[in-house]
């Protein structure tokens, strides 16, 4: 189960953490594939490619309803892969998210996620940081339902590595006339 971590005062951010049984190379794998990210994510579109300088865009479908604060939900969250280590983390810089509607993007903001293989190989700690440098109502709100996003994102996360045979099976399932 993801575990938060409770965010100082000041700019908002937020640490998310889970692990997963699966090898770090197939979680990381996870993070770049648009087909992992459609599974577990929900990412309707995504461009990802795993080294510096690489974008890092994942968009998922417009919410049915509105925040009061934020908007629309749903969007884009697009930034770059300034630094990659091979099966071990990777960090983007110059996050924005750009809701799907005519809301003003938030950003920049820094995104940082690192994997580390546990006592058994088999198994893996993800961590999630996330961080702004700016305030105020609208990047409070932001980051509290980010930081709600990324623990049942990890969740998923976790759910699909565990079980992807059933994933599959369900995606076949739906595909046959």
């Amino acid at each position: 189960m993801p575990n938060p971590t409770p965010a100082p005062a000041g700019p908002p951010s937020f640490v998310v953490r889970t692990v997963v049984q699966a090898p770090v190379a197939r979680v990381m794998q996870a993070f770049f594939s648009h087909t992992d990210l459609a599974y577990w994510w929900e990412a309707e579109r995504s461009v990802t490619v795993a080294r510096p300088s690489g974008p890092y865009a994942i968009t998922w479908p417009a919410s049915d309803s509105r925040d009061e604060l934020l908007g629309q939900l749903g969007g884009t969250l697009h930034g770059t892969v300034m630094d990659m280590t091979p099966d071990r983390a990777f960090f983007v810089a110059d996050v924005y998210w750009q809701p799907p509607s005519t809301g003003e993007p938030l950003g920049p903001m820094a995104l940082e996620i690192m994997c580390q293989p546990e006592s058994d190989p088999q198994f893996t700690r993800v961590t999630v940081r996330q961080s702004a440098s700016d305030e105020g109502p609208r990047w409070q709100r932001y980051f509290a339902l980010t930081e709600h996003g990324w623990t049942d994102a990890l969740a998923t996360l976790k759910d699909y590595l565990e079980n992807e045979w059933l994933y599959k099976v369900k995606t076949l399932k739906q595909a046959k006339p």
